[in-house]
C-alpha cells in the first residue's frame, strides 16, 4: 500500500495517479553506455564511469519508485522522496492555480513540471511529471464535479 492509499479519508477515492516520466533514466543509461565503451579502451576509467552511471541509475530508480502523485475525490496528494520525504495534501477547494511548464521535448514526450499554488502561500513545483496536462485536467474535473464539498 502506497502513501496515497494509506492517507485516504473515509468516503474518499483515488481517481487519478500520475508517475514520474521515464526520461529520468536517460542520463544514467547514457553514462552506463559511455562507461562500457570506455571500458574497452581504458578499463580503469571505464569501470569508474560505469560505477557512476549505475549509482545514478539506482538514484533515479529510488526517485521513480518513491514518488506518488494523486487526485482523489477530495484532495490532491503528492509525496516525493525516500529518506527525506516531502508531502503536500491540498483540499480541492484550496487549490488556487495549477501551472504546467513543458519544453518542446517535454511536449513531444509528454512530460513537464507542475506548480501547485494553494491558499496560505503554498507553492510547490514538481518536475518530470508524466502527462502533466492530464494531471491538471483531472484536478479541474474533480473541482468542477462539486466533489470538494462546495455549495
Amino acid at each position: 500500500m502506497g502513501y496515497i492509499e494509506a492517507s485516504l479519508l473515509p468516503d474518499e477515492q483515488l481517481v487519478y495517479r500520475a508517475k514520474l516520466h521515464w526520461k529520468i533514466f536517460v542520463k544514467p543509461v547514457c553514462v552506463v553506455l559511455l562507461g562500457l565503451a570506455a571500458f574497452a579502451l581504458q578499463p580503469v576509467l571505464g569501470a569508474v564511469v560505469l560505477a557512476v552511471g549505475l549509482a545514478m541509475g539506482v538514484k533515479a530508480l529510488i526517485e521513480y519508485a518513491s514518488s506518488e502523485f494523486g487526485v482523489t475525490t477530495k484532495r490532491v496528494i503528492i509525496k516525493v522522496g525516500f529518506l527525506r520525504r516531502q508531502t503536500i495534501e491540498l483540499l480541492l477547494r484550496q487549490v488556487e492555480a495549477i501551472a504546467v511548464d513543458q519544453t518542446v521535448l517535454g511536449r513531444i514526450l509528454d512530460f513537464g513540471s507542475v506548480t501547485l499554488t494553494g491558499t496560505g502561500d503554498i507553492k510547490q513545483v514538481f518536475h518530470n511529471i508524466s502527462s502533466p496536462l492530464e494531471f491538471r485536467r483531472r484536478i479541474h474535473a474533480q473541482e468542477a464535479s462539486g466533489a470538494s464539498g462546495r455549495i
